[in-house]
């Protein structure tokens, strides 16, 4: 299957879904993005509405809300945003090895409640196909609710993804992934909105100084730095104001990672 026909199977798919009304878990990031775009397409055509549910979380960075209703406001989809604190279960809180199932179980619940409210038969997500070869045990979640994957059943990769959303001219299409804060801390710790806090403010700054992918890792009073390796040098030459910035945010140590940057490092 040439590109041309792998995007085409993708378009058919989500329309399909869109001759009824259909919500998409909507974060902001490409893959979600796509999606949005895709069915706003097929909806055009068919007639159904499309709903695209964001879920403002204390487990996710605060940026992401302005990213997705900027995202939103460019098309005609339904934009509604749930607030949701997850750390309202107490299983979620003590940061268990199965907290991203727990999490995402909590977490699209929600939505389902929502899409039976507004008479939508099918929730889209947008894993993709890379994501089904790394841990990602709130996949389990994803299948267990009925939850529609479509980039990952037609094999989009991530690379695919982008490169698609590019043709579009998504303005996320090349924006770094924002994970779930909760991934900066070893399983087993207990998560403390006063932490999480203090990481995205960290990564906030850091970024600002003109870095793409970047993770403190905590453990404890220490923090272990994760760049894409091409950064190094300039972690160097940002030395001094990165430790004045994460100490002044109560971290006593500040490591730089020298494997780089890696998504779910804490997995290993």
């Amino acid at each position: 299957m040439n590109w041309d026909e792998k995007k085409t199977v993708l378009r058919k798919k989500i329309e399909e879904y869109t001759k009824g009304n259909v919500c998409i878990a909507f974060s902001g990031g490409v893959d979600s993005s796509l999606l949005l775009t895709l069915a706003c397409e097929g909806a055009a055509r068919t007639g159904g509405k499309v709903y695209a549910v964001m879920l403002d979380t204390v487990l996710h960075p605060k940026g992401d809300v302005q990213t997705a209703i900027q995202v939103a406001e460019k098309t005609v989809a339904i934009f509604q945003v749930i607030r949701v604190d997850e750390l309202e279960n107490p299983k979620i809180m003590e940061n268990p090895k199965d907290r991203c199932y727990l999490c995402k179980r909590y977490l699209y619940e929600k939505i389902l409640d929502y899409a039976r409210e507004v008479q939508a038969p099918v929730v889209i997500e947008g894993t993709n196909e890379d994501d089904l070869h790394q841990y990602r045990p709130g996949l389990r979640a994803v299948k267990e609710l009925g939850i529609r994957s479509p980039l990952a059943e037609c094999g989009f990769t991530k690379e695919e993804v982008r490169k698609m959303a590019g043709e579009y001219k998504i303005s996320t299409a090349s924006r770094p992934s924002a994970p779930c804060l909760a991934t900066r801390l070893p399983y087993g710790t207990r998560i403390q909105k006063e932490v999480l806090k203090k990481i995205e403010e960290g990564e906030e700054y850091i970024r600002q100084l003109g870095y793409g992918n970047v993770r403190i890792r905590v453990y404890q009073n220490l923090v272990r730095l994760e760049v894409d390796p091409k950064d190094f040098g300039k972690v160097l030459t940002h030395k001094d104001r990165i430790i004045r910035k994460l100490k002044e945010l109560g971290f006593s140590y500040v490591t730089l990672d020298l494997e780089g940057f890696r998504s779910g490092s804490m997995d290993l």
